[in-house]
Protein backbone atom coordinates (compact mmCIF):
# COMPACT_ATOMS: atom_id res chain seq x y z
CA UNK A 1 0.00 0.00 0.00
CA UNK A 2 1.23 3.22 -1.05
CA UNK A 3 2.41 5.78 1.77
CA UNK A 4 -0.26 8.22 0.29
CA UNK A 5 -3.21 5.94 0.52
CA UNK A 6 -1.62 4.56 3.95
CA UNK A 7 -2.37 7.89 5.48
CA UNK A 8 -5.91 8.61 4.31
CA UNK A 9 -6.86 5.10 5.52
CA UNK A 10 -5.44 6.06 8.40
CA UNK A 11 -6.85 9.36 9.09
CA UNK A 12 -10.27 7.04 8.64
CA UNK A 13 -9.58 4.31 10.65
CA UNK A 14 -8.80 7.22 13.73
CA UNK A 15 -12.26 8.85 13.02
CA UNK A 16 -11.04 12.38 12.19
CA UNK A 17 -12.68 14.62 10.57
CA UNK A 18 -12.44 15.19 7.48
CA UNK A 19 -12.40 18.12 4.57
CA UNK A 20 -15.99 19.17 3.82
CA UNK A 21 -16.56 17.82 0.17
CA UNK A 22 -17.50 21.48 -0.49
CA UNK A 23 -13.64 22.61 0.03
CA UNK A 24 -12.19 19.33 -1.83
CA UNK A 25 -11.26 19.36 -5.47
CA UNK A 26 -13.65 17.35 -7.65
CA UNK A 27 -11.86 14.70 -9.89
CA UNK A 28 -14.40 13.36 -12.18
CA UNK A 29 -13.68 9.78 -14.18
CA UNK A 30 -15.82 9.63 -17.25
CA UNK A 31 -16.58 7.34 -19.68
CA UNK A 32 -18.54 4.66 -21.87
CA UNK A 33 -20.57 1.69 -19.50
CA UNK A 34 -17.98 -0.50 -18.84
CA UNK A 35 -15.09 1.32 -19.56
CA UNK A 36 -13.56 -0.18 -16.43
CA UNK A 37 -14.34 3.86 -14.46
CA UNK A 38 -15.26 1.83 -11.08
CA UNK A 39 -12.65 -0.79 -11.42
CA UNK A 40 -10.25 2.20 -12.01
CA UNK A 41 -11.39 3.73 -8.76
CA UNK A 42 -10.27 1.18 -6.33
CA UNK A 43 -7.18 0.52 -7.97
CA UNK A 44 -6.13 4.45 -7.33
CA UNK A 45 -7.79 3.42 -3.53
CA UNK A 46 -5.65 -0.06 -3.54
CA UNK A 47 -9.19 -1.31 -1.76
CA UNK A 48 -12.36 -2.20 -3.19
CA UNK A 49 -14.23 1.54 -2.55
CA UNK A 50 -16.72 0.75 -5.53
CA UNK A 51 -18.76 -1.89 -6.60
CA UNK A 52 -18.22 -3.35 -10.22
CA UNK A 53 -19.32 -5.66 -12.71
CA UNK A 54 -19.27 -6.91 -15.89
CA UNK A 55 -22.94 -5.80 -16.15
CA UNK A 56 -23.40 -2.77 -18.06
CA UNK A 57 -24.66 0.34 -16.09
CA UNK A 58 -24.01 -0.45 -13.05
CA UNK A 59 -23.00 2.54 -12.04
CA UNK A 60 -26.46 4.52 -12.09
CA UNK A 61 -25.49 7.58 -9.24
CA UNK A 62 -22.08 9.54 -8.99
CA UNK A 63 -20.23 7.84 -6.47
CA UNK A 64 -17.57 9.67 -4.29
CA UNK A 65 -14.77 8.92 -2.26
CA UNK A 66 -12.35 11.36 -0.54
CA UNK A 67 -8.55 11.35 -0.86
CA UNK A 68 -5.40 13.42 0.66
CA UNK A 69 -3.62 13.86 -3.27
CA UNK A 70 -0.41 16.13 -2.60
CA UNK A 71 0.76 18.29 -3.83
CA UNK A 72 -3.41 18.84 -4.97
CA UNK A 73 -4.33 18.44 -0.97
CA UNK A 74 -8.23 16.99 -0.24
CA UNK A 75 -9.77 15.74 -3.39
CA UNK A 76 -13.03 13.69 -4.11
CA UNK A 77 -12.83 11.18 -6.52
CA UNK A 78 -16.07 10.78 -8.66
CA UNK A 79 -17.28 8.00 -10.72
CA UNK A 80 -20.33 8.31 -12.87
CA UNK A 81 -22.63 6.63 -15.29
CA UNK A 82 -21.52 5.82 -18.40
CA UNK A 83 -22.35 8.62 -21.52
CA UNK A 84 -23.28 6.07 -23.70
CA UNK A 85 -26.53 4.56 -21.48
CA UNK A 86 -29.71 3.87 -23.04
CA UNK A 87 -33.16 4.85 -22.61
CA UNK A 88 -35.32 7.61 -20.94
CA UNK A 89 -33.43 6.51 -17.51
CA UNK A 90 -29.83 6.32 -19.18
CA UNK A 91 -30.50 9.59 -20.53
CA UNK A 92 -30.72 11.46 -17.37
CA UNK A 93 -28.16 9.55 -15.94
CA UNK A 94 -25.73 10.82 -19.38
CA UNK A 95 -27.35 14.79 -17.98
CA UNK A 96 -26.25 13.77 -14.18
CA UNK A 97 -22.46 12.96 -15.44
CA UNK A 98 -22.22 16.30 -17.70
CA UNK A 99 -23.29 18.34 -14.80
CA UNK A 100 -20.53 16.81 -12.60
CA UNK A 101 -18.20 17.46 -15.46
CA UNK A 102 -18.81 20.84 -15.00
CA UNK A 103 -18.08 21.33 -11.67
CA UNK A 104 -14.93 19.10 -12.16
CA UNK A 105 -11.25 20.33 -11.25
CA UNK A 106 -9.76 17.82 -13.24
CA UNK A 107 -11.58 14.91 -15.67
CA UNK A 108 -10.24 11.32 -15.75
CA UNK A 109 -11.23 10.37 -19.64
CA UNK A 110 -11.28 6.47 -19.17
CA UNK A 111 -11.55 4.43 -22.53
CA UNK A 112 -10.82 0.24 -23.10
CA UNK A 113 -7.67 0.15 -25.00
CA UNK A 114 -9.10 -3.44 -27.11
CA UNK A 115 -11.79 -1.35 -28.18
CA UNK A 116 -13.24 1.05 -31.62
CA UNK A 117 -13.77 4.59 -29.93
CA UNK A 118 -17.17 5.29 -29.59
CA UNK A 119 -19.63 8.44 -30.72
CA UNK A 120 -20.45 9.21 -27.14
CA UNK A 121 -16.33 9.20 -26.38
CA UNK A 122 -15.86 11.63 -29.45
CA UNK A 123 -18.95 13.91 -28.04
CA UNK A 124 -17.15 13.61 -24.68
CA UNK A 125 -13.31 14.30 -25.83
CA UNK A 126 -14.85 17.83 -28.17
CA UNK A 127 -16.51 18.76 -24.68
CA UNK A 128 -13.79 18.33 -22.76
CA UNK A 129 -11.26 20.13 -25.27
CA UNK A 130 -13.96 23.05 -25.59
CA UNK A 131 -14.17 23.56 -21.78
CA UNK A 132 -10.44 24.19 -21.35
CA UNK A 133 -10.75 21.75 -17.86
CA UNK A 134 -7.54 20.13 -17.43
CA UNK A 135 -7.87 16.07 -18.31
CA UNK A 136 -6.16 12.61 -18.28
CA UNK A 137 -6.56 9.86 -20.95
CA UNK A 138 -6.36 6.46 -18.79
CA UNK A 139 -6.13 3.24 -20.75
CA UNK A 140 -8.23 0.50 -19.35
CA UNK A 141 -7.61 -3.13 -19.92
CA UNK A 142 -4.07 -2.58 -20.50
CA UNK A 143 -3.78 -6.68 -20.54
CA UNK A 144 -5.50 -6.95 -23.79
CA UNK A 145 -3.86 -6.39 -27.23
CA UNK A 146 -4.38 -2.66 -28.01
CA UNK A 147 -7.04 -1.62 -30.86
CA UNK A 148 -5.04 0.04 -33.61
CA UNK A 149 -7.45 2.55 -34.68
CA UNK A 150 -8.31 3.37 -30.84
CA UNK A 151 -4.65 4.32 -30.35
CA UNK A 152 -4.66 6.05 -33.71
CA UNK A 153 -7.72 8.10 -32.59
CA UNK A 154 -6.30 9.20 -29.29
CA UNK A 155 -2.60 10.59 -31.25
CA UNK A 156 -5.05 12.09 -33.43
CA UNK A 157 -6.89 14.16 -30.77
CA UNK A 158 -3.89 14.75 -28.90
CA UNK A 159 -5.18 13.31 -25.69
CA UNK A 160 -2.93 14.83 -23.35
CA UNK A 161 -1.28 12.19 -21.21
CA UNK A 162 -2.80 8.75 -21.82
CA UNK A 163 -2.09 6.26 -19.33
CA UNK A 164 -2.53 2.74 -18.73
CA UNK A 165 -4.00 0.83 -16.50
CA UNK A 166 -4.54 -3.27 -15.67
CA UNK A 167 -7.65 -2.90 -12.73
CA UNK A 168 -7.35 -6.48 -13.29
CA UNK A 169 -4.08 -6.60 -11.37
CA UNK A 170 -4.35 -3.27 -9.78
CA UNK A 171 -1.85 -1.68 -11.90
CA UNK A 172 -0.82 1.49 -13.12
CA UNK A 173 -3.07 3.50 -9.69
CA UNK A 174 0.26 4.93 -8.61
CA UNK A 175 1.04 6.38 -12.15
CA UNK A 176 -1.99 8.07 -12.64
CA UNK A 177 -2.23 9.40 -9.34
CA UNK A 178 1.06 10.53 -9.94
CA UNK A 179 0.35 12.16 -13.46
CA UNK A 180 -2.81 14.16 -11.25
CA UNK A 181 -0.42 15.26 -8.72
CA UNK A 182 1.63 17.03 -11.59
CA UNK A 183 -1.72 18.84 -12.18
CA UNK A 184 -1.69 20.88 -9.37
CA UNK A 185 -0.68 24.07 -10.60
CA UNK A 186 -3.31 23.66 -13.69
CA UNK A 187 -6.17 23.96 -10.78
CA UNK A 188 -6.92 27.69 -9.58
CA UNK A 189 -7.27 27.62 -6.20
CA UNK A 190 -10.72 28.34 -4.17
CA UNK A 191 -10.30 32.10 -2.51
CA UNK A 192 -10.13 32.15 1.27
CA UNK A 193 -13.28 34.39 2.68
CA UNK A 194 -10.59 36.91 3.98
CA UNK A 195 -8.64 37.45 0.79
CA UNK A 196 -7.64 41.10 0.42
CA UNK A 197 -9.70 42.33 3.40
CA UNK A 198 -7.06 42.06 6.59
CA UNK A 199 -2.87 41.57 7.81
CA UNK A 200 -1.42 39.89 10.80
CA UNK A 201 -2.35 41.48 13.51
CA UNK A 202 -6.22 42.51 12.43
CA UNK A 203 -8.70 41.91 15.01
CA UNK A 204 -11.75 40.70 13.29
CA UNK A 205 -15.15 40.55 15.38
CA UNK A 206 -17.81 37.81 14.03
CA UNK A 207 -21.33 38.44 15.47
CA UNK A 208 -22.92 34.49 15.18
CA UNK A 209 -26.94 34.44 15.66
CA UNK A 210 -27.70 31.29 17.83
CA UNK A 211 -31.47 30.78 16.22
CA UNK A 212 -33.69 27.93 15.63
CA UNK A 213 -31.53 27.16 12.50
CA UNK A 214 -28.46 26.99 14.31
CA UNK A 215 -27.10 23.54 13.98
CA UNK A 216 -26.85 21.68 17.55
CA UNK A 217 -23.34 22.09 19.01
CA UNK A 218 -21.45 23.63 16.53
CA UNK A 219 -21.10 26.27 13.91
CA UNK A 220 -22.11 26.52 10.24
CA UNK A 221 -19.06 25.71 8.02
CA UNK A 222 -19.19 30.41 6.88
CA UNK A 223 -18.17 30.28 10.20
CA UNK A 224 -15.76 28.01 10.85
CA UNK A 225 -13.83 28.99 7.12
CA UNK A 226 -13.52 32.47 8.28
CA UNK A 227 -12.30 31.62 11.87
CA UNK A 228 -9.49 29.21 10.69
CA UNK A 229 -8.45 31.67 7.96
CA UNK A 230 -8.48 34.64 10.44
CA UNK A 231 -5.92 32.28 12.45
CA UNK A 232 -4.12 31.50 9.29
CA UNK A 233 -3.38 34.95 9.15
CA UNK A 234 -2.13 35.61 12.11
CA UNK A 235 -5.30 37.34 12.98
CA UNK A 236 -7.06 37.98 16.74
CA UNK A 237 -10.38 36.69 16.50
CA UNK A 238 -13.70 37.99 18.59
CA UNK A 239 -17.17 36.61 18.58
CA UNK A 240 -20.40 37.69 20.17
CA UNK A 241 -24.12 36.87 19.34
CA UNK A 242 -25.60 39.93 18.38
CA UNK A 243 -27.30 40.54 21.83
CA UNK A 244 -24.06 40.75 23.73
CA UNK A 245 -22.05 43.21 20.61
CA UNK A 246 -22.77 46.52 22.23
CA UNK A 247 -20.88 45.01 25.43
CA UNK A 248 -18.45 43.32 23.41
CA UNK A 249 -17.31 46.27 20.80
CA UNK A 250 -17.59 48.57 23.54
CA UNK A 251 -14.89 46.32 25.88
CA UNK A 252 -12.66 45.88 22.56
CA UNK A 253 -9.08 47.75 23.88
CA UNK A 254 -8.79 47.24 20.03
CA UNK A 255 -10.73 48.77 17.20
CA UNK A 256 -11.67 45.90 14.08
CA UNK A 257 -10.37 45.94 10.99
CA UNK A 258 -13.53 44.20 10.05
CA UNK A 259 -16.99 43.50 11.69
CA UNK A 260 -18.63 40.08 9.32
CA UNK A 261 -22.04 39.45 10.87
CA UNK A 262 -24.37 36.79 9.62
CA UNK A 263 -26.65 37.97 7.56
CA UNK A 264 -29.69 37.76 9.10
CA UNK A 265 -28.64 40.20 11.27
CA UNK A 266 -27.47 42.94 9.35
CA UNK A 267 -30.28 45.42 10.95
CA UNK A 268 -29.17 45.03 14.34
CA UNK A 269 -25.37 44.88 14.34
CA UNK A 270 -25.49 48.34 11.88
CA UNK A 271 -27.59 49.82 14.77
CA UNK A 272 -24.66 48.87 17.18
CA UNK A 273 -21.54 49.47 15.66
CA UNK A 274 -20.39 53.20 14.78
CA UNK A 275 -21.25 53.98 11.39
CA UNK A 276 -17.69 54.15 9.64
CA UNK A 277 -16.63 50.62 11.15
CA UNK A 278 -16.04 48.08 8.42
CA UNK A 279 -18.96 45.83 7.96
CA UNK A 280 -19.99 43.05 5.80
CA UNK A 281 -21.62 39.45 6.11
CA UNK A 282 -20.26 35.87 6.05
CA UNK A 283 -22.82 35.08 3.13
CA UNK A 284 -21.04 38.67 0.73
CA UNK A 285 -17.61 36.93 1.68
CA UNK A 286 -18.56 33.65 0.01
CA UNK A 287 -20.62 35.35 -2.92
CA UNK A 288 -17.02 36.15 -4.18
CA UNK A 289 -15.08 32.84 -2.40
CA UNK A 290 -17.50 30.66 -4.27
CA UNK A 291 -18.11 32.54 -7.34
CA UNK A 292 -17.41 35.94 -8.62
CA UNK A 293 -19.11 39.44 -7.31
CA UNK A 294 -19.39 40.63 -10.77
CA UNK A 295 -22.70 39.06 -11.60
CA UNK A 296 -24.39 39.35 -8.35
CA UNK A 297 -23.43 43.44 -8.16
CA UNK A 298 -24.76 43.78 -11.92
CA UNK A 299 -28.18 42.38 -10.90
CA UNK A 300 -29.00 44.60 -8.35
CA UNK A 301 -30.51 47.12 -10.72
CA UNK A 302 -33.77 44.75 -10.85
CA UNK A 303 -34.80 45.55 -7.24
CA UNK A 304 -35.26 49.48 -7.97
CA UNK A 305 -37.25 48.09 -11.62
CA UNK A 306 -38.89 44.85 -10.44
CA UNK A 307 -42.51 44.56 -12.56
CA UNK A 308 -45.51 43.20 -10.71
CA UNK A 309 -46.12 39.64 -11.25
CA UNK A 310 -42.69 39.19 -11.70
CA UNK A 311 -41.23 35.29 -11.21
CA UNK A 312 -38.61 34.52 -8.00
CA UNK A 313 -36.90 31.63 -7.39
CA UNK A 314 -34.84 30.93 -4.23
CA UNK A 315 -32.22 28.58 -4.79
CA UNK A 316 -30.44 26.81 -1.98
CA UNK A 317 -27.44 24.25 -2.27
CA UNK A 318 -27.58 22.22 0.89
CA UNK A 319 -30.72 20.07 2.45
CA UNK A 320 -31.43 21.11 5.55
CA UNK A 321 -34.67 21.01 8.25
CA UNK A 322 -36.53 24.26 7.79
CA UNK A 323 -37.74 26.06 10.66
CA UNK A 324 -40.73 28.68 10.82
CA UNK A 325 -38.54 31.33 10.64
CA UNK A 326 -36.60 29.89 7.91
CA UNK A 327 -34.45 32.24 5.95
CA UNK A 328 -35.01 30.83 2.31
CA UNK A 329 -39.06 30.37 2.71
CA UNK A 330 -39.91 33.01 5.36
CA UNK A 331 -37.65 35.99 5.76
CA UNK A 332 -36.24 36.41 2.62
CA UNK A 333 -39.70 36.16 1.01
CA UNK A 334 -41.20 38.77 3.94
CA UNK A 335 -38.76 40.87 2.85
CA UNK A 336 -39.09 40.99 -0.77
CA UNK A 337 -42.83 41.65 -0.92
CA UNK A 338 -41.90 44.53 1.54
CA UNK A 339 -39.74 46.47 0.66
CA UNK A 340 -39.37 45.18 -3.58
CA UNK A 341 -42.91 44.22 -4.63
CA UNK A 342 -45.74 43.02 -3.12
CA UNK A 343 -47.17 41.29 -6.27
CA UNK A 344 -44.34 38.52 -6.69
CA UNK A 345 -44.44 34.90 -8.06
CA UNK A 346 -41.94 32.59 -5.72
CA UNK A 347 -40.80 29.69 -5.67
CA UNK A 348 -38.15 27.34 -3.81
CA UNK A 349 -35.57 24.65 -4.99
CA UNK A 350 -32.45 23.24 -3.90
CA UNK A 351 -31.08 22.73 -7.50
CA UNK A 352 -31.62 24.15 -10.60
CA UNK A 353 -32.32 21.25 -12.82
CA UNK A 354 -35.46 20.60 -13.75
CA UNK A 355 -36.48 24.56 -14.15
CA UNK A 356 -36.74 26.84 -17.19
CA UNK A 357 -34.62 29.39 -15.76
CA UNK A 358 -35.63 31.62 -18.68
CA UNK A 359 -38.68 32.26 -17.16
CA UNK A 360 -37.74 34.06 -14.00
CA UNK A 361 -37.36 37.38 -13.39
CA UNK A 362 -34.54 37.00 -10.65
CA UNK A 363 -32.33 34.16 -8.70
CA UNK A 364 -31.99 34.80 -5.11
CA UNK A 365 -29.08 32.16 -4.48
CA UNK A 366 -28.07 31.07 -0.88
CA UNK A 367 -24.11 31.51 0.09
CA UNK A 368 -23.24 28.00 -1.43
CA UNK A 369 -20.98 26.70 1.24
CA UNK A 370 -22.08 23.37 0.23
CA UNK A 371 -20.83 23.81 -3.23
CA UNK A 372 -17.55 23.68 -4.96
CA UNK A 373 -16.06 26.86 -6.69
CA UNK A 374 -16.74 25.33 -9.86
CA UNK A 375 -19.99 23.97 -9.50
CA UNK A 376 -20.91 27.65 -8.65
CA UNK A 377 -19.21 29.25 -10.83
CA UNK A 378 -21.29 26.78 -13.38
CA UNK A 379 -24.34 27.83 -11.98
CA UNK A 380 -23.49 31.74 -12.41
CA UNK A 381 -22.44 30.84 -15.99
CA UNK A 382 -25.68 29.09 -16.92
CA UNK A 383 -27.76 32.05 -15.54
CA UNK A 384 -25.48 34.83 -17.36
CA UNK A 385 -26.49 32.86 -20.56
CA UNK A 386 -29.93 32.71 -19.93
CA UNK A 387 -29.59 36.52 -19.12
CA UNK A 388 -31.54 35.72 -15.84
CA UNK A 389 -30.02 38.12 -13.01
CA UNK A 390 -28.94 36.53 -9.83
CA UNK A 391 -28.37 37.56 -6.61
CA UNK A 392 -27.53 35.81 -3.41
CA UNK A 393 -28.68 36.22 0.09
CA UNK A 394 -26.16 38.27 1.73
CA UNK A 395 -26.31 40.81 -1.12
CA UNK A 396 -30.00 40.80 -1.30
CA UNK A 397 -30.74 41.54 2.96
CA UNK A 398 -27.99 44.05 2.74
CA UNK A 399 -29.99 46.12 0.26
CA UNK A 400 -33.39 45.54 1.84
CA UNK A 401 -31.63 46.79 5.16
CA UNK A 402 -30.40 49.87 3.75
CA UNK A 403 -26.79 48.36 3.89
CA UNK A 404 -25.68 48.89 0.39
CA UNK A 405 -22.87 49.80 -0.44
CA UNK A 406 -21.65 49.69 2.88
CA UNK A 407 -21.49 46.54 2.96
CA UNK A 408 -19.12 45.87 0.06
CA UNK A 409 -17.13 48.84 0.68
CA UNK A 410 -14.55 46.42 2.69
CA UNK A 411 -13.91 44.51 -0.67
CA UNK A 412 -11.41 44.93 -3.38
CA UNK A 413 -14.13 44.27 -5.75
CA UNK A 414 -16.24 47.29 -5.23
CA UNK A 415 -15.04 49.47 -8.19
CA UNK A 416 -15.90 53.05 -9.00
CA UNK A 417 -18.49 51.39 -11.68
CA UNK A 418 -20.30 49.85 -8.56
CA UNK A 419 -20.14 53.53 -6.57
CA UNK A 420 -21.37 55.06 -9.49
CA UNK A 421 -24.60 53.22 -9.48
CA UNK A 422 -25.22 53.52 -5.75
CA UNK A 423 -24.77 57.30 -5.77
CA UNK A 424 -27.13 57.58 -8.62
CA UNK A 425 -29.67 55.51 -6.90
CA UNK A 426 -29.16 57.64 -4.07
CA UNK A 427 -30.25 60.84 -5.72
CA UNK A 428 -32.99 59.02 -7.79
CA UNK A 429 -33.99 57.98 -4.11
CA UNK A 430 -33.94 61.39 -2.89
CA UNK A 431 -36.07 63.17 -5.69
CA UNK A 432 -38.55 61.20 -5.23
Amino acid sequence: MSEMIKQTQEWEDRGGVSTPLALSHHIVLVGIRNAGKSSLLNTLFEKDVAIVSSQPGTTTDPVLRKMELKPIGPVAFVDTAGIDDEGELGKARVRKTYQRLESASIVLFVTPIDQLPKQAERELVRFLKESTKPFLGVLTFADREPHKEKLEWLEAEKIPTTLRVDNRNHLGGKEVRDALSRLADSIAPEPTPLDGLVERGDTVLLVVPIDSAAPKGRLILPQVETIRDALDRNCSVVIAKEGELDETYRNLRKRPKIVITDSQAFQKVASVIPPNQSLTSFSILFARKKGELAPYLASLPILDRFPSGGRVLILEACSHHRQPDDIGTVKIPRLFRERVHPNIVLEHARSPEGFDLSQYTLIIHCAACMLTRQAMLARLSRFQHIGVPVLNYGLFLAWANGLLPRALEPLPEYELSYARYFIARSTALTSR
